[in-house]
C-alpha cells in the first residue's frame, strides 16, 4: 500500500499533466506495489482536489465493461471514474482538441437517475425502477499516464481516462425499448469506422450500473438522484484528430454528433 504522501504526490503529478495536456510515466513502473485500492486512493484525492477548486460533481463512467474494450486495453475488469461539470459537451458541440491527451472517443449509454442507488447488492432491476431516462452518449477519452504497458491501476489512477461527453438524440424511458439491442454506427468524417449493439456492455447496459454502485458501496460511496452515468463502451475506442468530426448515429434514439477543433 502507498503512503498518504506518495496518493498526494500522484494525484499532484496528475493535476499538472491534466493542465498542461501531457502525460507521465506510467505508475506502476515506478511504484509495483501500488493496488488497485491505491489507485482509487489517487483518484479519489485528485475529485477532492477539483471539487475543492470549484468543480461539481455530475456523475461517473464505467471503463472497461465490454469484451472489445478489455481486449483493446488488455485490462480484463471493469473501473470508473468522476464526471465533472466542465466534462459535459452538448449535442453539435465543438471541442478544443488540445484540451485532451491521447484523444478517443467511445460509444456509449448515459442513465440518468431519479433516486439515489446504494449498497452491494443492487441489482439491474434496481437500475432500471431509479432511473428517469436513458439517452445517447459519447465518452472523450483522454490518458494523462502514458499509453504503453498500462494497468488497470494506472487506469483507475488516471479517473479512468475520463476526459469528456458529449450527449444527444432522443432520451428514453428505460422500459420504453429493449436496451440490450440498442444499437449505434459511429462515422470520422463521413466514413463508417465502428459499430455495436448495447448487449455488450455485461450483456446488459443496466449491469454495469449495478456493478458501479456495488464498487462505490465498497469505498463508502453512492450514487445520487441526478447524478449522470455512462454505462461503458459497446464499441472500440477511435483515435480523433484536430478537424474531426464525428457522428454517431443511434436509429431510433437519433444521433449525436460534435466536431474537434
Amino acid at each position: 500500500m502507498l503512503s498518504p504522501e506518495q496518493i498526494a504526490s500522484i494525484a499532484d503529478e496528475l493535476a499538472q499533466a491534466e493542465e498542461d495536456r501531457t502525460t507521465v510515466p506510467l505508475l506502476t513502473a515506478r511504484h509495483p506495489q501500488m493496488t488497485v485500492e491505491d489507485s482509487y486512493a489517487v483518484q479519489a484525492e485528485w475529485r477532492r482536489r477539483g471539487e475543492a477548486a470549484g468543480r461539481r460533481l455530475v456523475g461517473r463512467k464505467i471503463g472497461l465493461t465490454s469484451k472489445v474494450m478489455q481486449a483493446a486495453t488488455g485490462i480484463s475488469e471493469p473501473d470508473y471514474g468522476a464526471i465533472f461539470d466542465d466534462m459535459v459537451f452538448e449535442n453539435g458541440s465543438l471541442i478544443e482538441h488540445e484540451q485532451f491527451s491521447n484523444v478517443r472517443i467511445e460509444v456509449e449509454l448515459a442513465f440518468v437517475l431519479s433516486e439515489n442507488l446504494a449498497g452491494a447488492d443492487v441489482t439491474v432491476f434496481d437500475v432500471l425502477r431509479a432511473t428517469e431516462f436513458v439517452v445517447p452518449a459519447l465518452e472523450i477519452l483522454s490518458s494523462r499516464i502514458e499509453m504503453e504497458g498500462r494497468t488497470i491501476v494506472d487506469t483507475i489512477s488516471d479517473n479512468a481516462a475520463m476526459g469528456g461527453m458529449v450527449y444527444g438524440g432522443n432520451p428514453v424511458r428505460p422500459h420504453d425499448v429493449d436496451l440490450r439491442w440498442v444499437s449505434a454506427l459511429l462515422y470520422r468524417n463521413e466514413t463508417i469506422e465502428e459499430s455495436g449493439v448495447a448487449a455488450a456492455v455485461l450483456n446488459h447496459p443496466a449491469s454495469g450500473v449495478a456493478w458501479l454502485a456495488g464498487k462505490l458501496a465498497s469505498h463508502g460511496d453512492q450514487l445520487h438522484a441526478g447524478d449522470i452515468v455512462l454505462a461503458g463502451s459497446f464499441t472500440r475506442p477511435m483515435w480523433v484528430h484536430p478537424g474531426d468530426t464525428i457522428l454517431a448515429d443511434y436509429k431510433d434514439l437519433g444521433t449525436i454528433s460534435c466536431r474537434f477543433v
